[in-house]
Formats: structure tokens, sequence, C-alpha cells
């Protein structure tokens, strides 16, 4: 059974005793066996697990980990310290400079953010070693969805931040007006000239949030 230590653990219970979860966790009790597969399986829920239910300011939207050796750590966009940053990464760096003034960190570790109340959610939580999306429509979308969905009935306002097709794809659970949506193209070496660059969704949030439960800090020591 699933402990993440806080608030979700509650607010989860059903969907960890659900058939769609209890299908998943066969088809990833599998996947673990047979294959490479990241993150490691005691950080899957680590986005839940660092930033918890009420601490939740902003939630930023990925589609699933990173498929290399040693990236995912289970935080959405996040690696491991020592590991070279990704191109979106390294783009959401760029941005975070331009928008706040913010050098780009030394490492891409975003533990800060999430202790400092930002989600970093994939809707997807688990991937094949080397294939994208592998894990892709084995019931992760419904566990993912039905979080947002938790979050949108909160009454505390907070920012929700989709980067791409498929997070904007979940604008639609999204209904809750004390909530603000921002969205923009996908943060890749691809996407990024289109209009991620130049969207200033760090200071938007902020702009946002002050006055309603305080600003996100988007330093990353």
């Amino acid at each position: 059974m699933v402990r993440l230590g806080n608030q979700w653990d509650e607010l989860l219970k059903d969907e960890f005793a659900s058939d769609y979860y209890l299908k998943l966790r066969q088809f990833l009790k599998s996947e673990y066996q047979s294959y490479t597969v990241y993150p490691r399986m005691y950080d899957i829920f680590n986005a839940l697990r660092y930033t918890d239910y009420e601490d939740v300011r902003a939630v930023i939207l990925g589609q699933d980990p990173y498929h290399g050796p040693g990236q995912a750590h289970g935080l959405a966009f996040s690696v491991k310290k020592g590991v070279p940053a990704p191109p979106s990464l390294q783009n959401i760096f760029l941005e975070l400079k331009n928008d706040l003034g913010i050098d780009p960190p030394e490492h891409g570790n975003l533990e800060a953010w999430a202790a400092s109340g930002v989600l970093l959610l994939n809707t997807v939580l688990t991937v094949r070693e080397g294939q994208p999306n592998s894990h892709a429509g084995q019931g992760w979308e419904i566990f993912t969805d039905n979080v947002i969905r938790i979050l949108n009935r909160r009454e505390n306002p907070m920012v929700f931040l989709l980067w791409g097709a498929n997070a904007r794809n979940k604008t639609a659970l999204i209904t809750n007006p004390a909530h603000l949506i921002l969205t923009s193209p996908h943060p890749s070496p691809f996407s990024a000239p289109r209009g991620f660059f130049g969207s200033r969704p760090f200071s938007k949030t902020n702009d946002f949030l002050r006055g309603r439960g305080g600003e996100i800090d988007w330093r990353i020591n």
C-alpha cells in the first residue's frame, strides 16, 4: 500500500483501492521485473510526497518522466544533482532568468520549488528506459486527472501552469474560478521559441498569488 505521509494519503485512499489502480499496480510490478523503469520504484510519488495538498500554490504539469539513466526522480522536469539539465529544463531556466532575473542554478534538481509549494506532477508517473510514453494508457492518466480534480475543488487559490498540448488538454478539469490557468507551448527546444519564451509564467504566478496565500520562491539553491 502506498504511504505518502501527508494529507494525500486520505485524499487518495479510494484511488489506491480502485480497480484501475490495482490493475496498474500489476502492470508496474511486471515492468519493473522485466525492464529498466524510471524513476526508481520508491520515487514514483515524490511529487505528492514533497508537496502536501494544503501547501500546493502552483502546479506544473509534465508529460512523463525522463527516460535516460539517472535523470528521473519523481518530480516533473527535475533531474538529480550531478545530472546535466535536459534541454527543456535549460529553457525553463532561461525563461526564469528573463522573467525574474534569477540566474540558472548549477544543477537541475527542483526540490526547492516543491518545498515552496510547486507540485511538479507528470500526467504519467513511470516510463521504460529509452521509450518515452511507454507507460501511457495504463491508468496513470486516470490517477493524475483525479489529483487535478481534487486540487480544483480546493478553495485556496492556486496557479496551474500547463505547458504544451498534453498539459493544455487538462484545462477542462480546472473549473474553479478561484484558480488561475496559465498556458503556453512546451519548453522543449522545438516549441519554446513559439511562445514559451516570453510567457513570463513565474512572475505571473506570483502576481496572482500575492495577497492570496503568498508568493513562490523560484530560486534554486
